[in-house]
């Protein structure tokens, strides 16, 4: 994800034509054959795992954040890719300047800097396991002080500022 950061950075800021063009069409080639057959495999894994292990699918906060974060990244990763497209044809097809396609250019630096931040959450949640589990993951035994954790408020805080991000960024820019 970082190298796809640098591209858009370069791509962005670029000044030679030929560079901004060679940029967007190895960012095309890197979003296709890297980043999404990755973005499958670690949904995959991260499933395998999950039903193999004592952590399951929605027992703990940290597990379920990470089953959201990975699904709703490969979601969005899908609609990047339109947009990567778009200008790679352009790069392809010799009509891309540096002033051309200025905005979807800018929304994939936004992008790729967006992913990296989520990439790191999801490596510090599975690094960390922050404690708490849901409603499906506590036991008759467990005392009610454990249904309020910390986890518990940064996972719905989390998830409520993602949905007024998503809604703002579709009232702010359309659905380019």
């Amino acid at each position: 994800m970082i190298v796809f950061l640098g591209l858009a950075l370069v791509g962005v800021r670029g000044e030679d034509d030929q560079l901004v063009r060679s940029v967007y069409i190895a960012m095309e080639a890197l979003g296709w054959l890297v980043i999404m057959p990755f973005s499958v495999a670690a949904l995959l894994s991260g499933l395998i795992q999950s039903a193999g292990t004592k952590w399951g699918f929605v027992r703990y906060y940290w597990v379920l954040s990470k089953l959201l974060i990975t699904v709703g990244a490969g979601l969005l990763l899908l609609l990047h890719m339109q947009v990567m497209s778009t200008v790679a044809h352009a790069a392809s097809a010799g009509t891309l300047a540096t002033n051309h396609l200025r905005d979807p250019r800018m929304q994939l630096l936004g992008d790729a800097g967006a992913a990296s931040v989520v990439l790191l959450i999801a490596v510090a949640l599975s690094v960390f396991k922050p404690r708490g589990r849901t409603a499906f993951g506590r036991s008759p035994l467990d005392s009610p002080d454990e249904a309020r954790t910390p986890m518990f408020y940064a996972f719905w805080a989390t998830l409520g500022a993602l949905l007024v991000a998503i809604v703002v960024r579709h009232l702010v820019h359309g659905t380019r």
